[in-house]
């Protein structure tokens, strides 16, 4: 059959490629402690401020709220715990997988999920970082399809020079199969 020729073979279930077969690469560990560092300072700001408020001598309380505060502190510093030990889960769960054809990230704890991009439809790929992230040397590639306003998926935490290659990998790898 000549390059010309159209085809169009069906293909049966058990023939599709397994997303589930996929080798997934995890995110960097900087930023799974990064992330844990963030979440721990803002539940002790959350948990300072309760504390300031109850022991402030400038402004009476109200009662209810003199008797529910050490109560409301316990909650915020559980909740905070909490939030941060599954946030290691989720970061940890949290990785990436570039095949010939697709490019794909999986996340979740509870509901988990893979969203994956043939990398033929990538338009554009940005490169973001904060200055948290640039301190730590990691950032965020974000992947758009062709015809979409919003990114299709972005991956938190990579180290910058990996985003960097993964970012002219697809670019390049896109290009060249676009002109096949």
């Amino acid at each position: 059959m000549s390059k010309d020729e159209f085809s169009n073979h069906p293909i049966t279930p058990e023939e599709l490629p397994q997303i589930n077969s996929q080798s997934f690469t995890p995110l960097s560990n900087t930023y799974i402690k990064v992330n844990l560092m963030c979440r721990l300072i803002f539940w002790l700001m959350v948990v300072s401020a309760l504390l300031i408020l109850y022991w402030q001598p400038w402004v009476a309380l109200p009662r209810l709220l003199e008797v529910y505060l050490p109560q409301i502190q316990l909650t915020a510093g559980v909740f905070g715990l909490l939030s941060s030990v599954y946030g290691i889960l989720a970061d940890k769960n949290k990785g990436y997988a570039i095949r010939e054809h697709d490019f794909s990230y999986r996340s979740g704890v509870i509901f988990q999920s893979v969203v994956s991009q043939p990398i033929l439809r990538i338009q554009h790929v940005e490169l973001k970082h904060g200055p948290i992230d640039r301190h730590f040397g990691l950032a965020s590639l974000e992947i758009f399809s062709a015809g979409g306003a919003m990114h299709t998926f972005a991956i938190p935490g990579l180290p910058e020079k990996k985003a960097r290659e993964i970012r002219s990998y697809v670019l390049t790898h896109s290009d060249i199969a676009a002109n096949d």
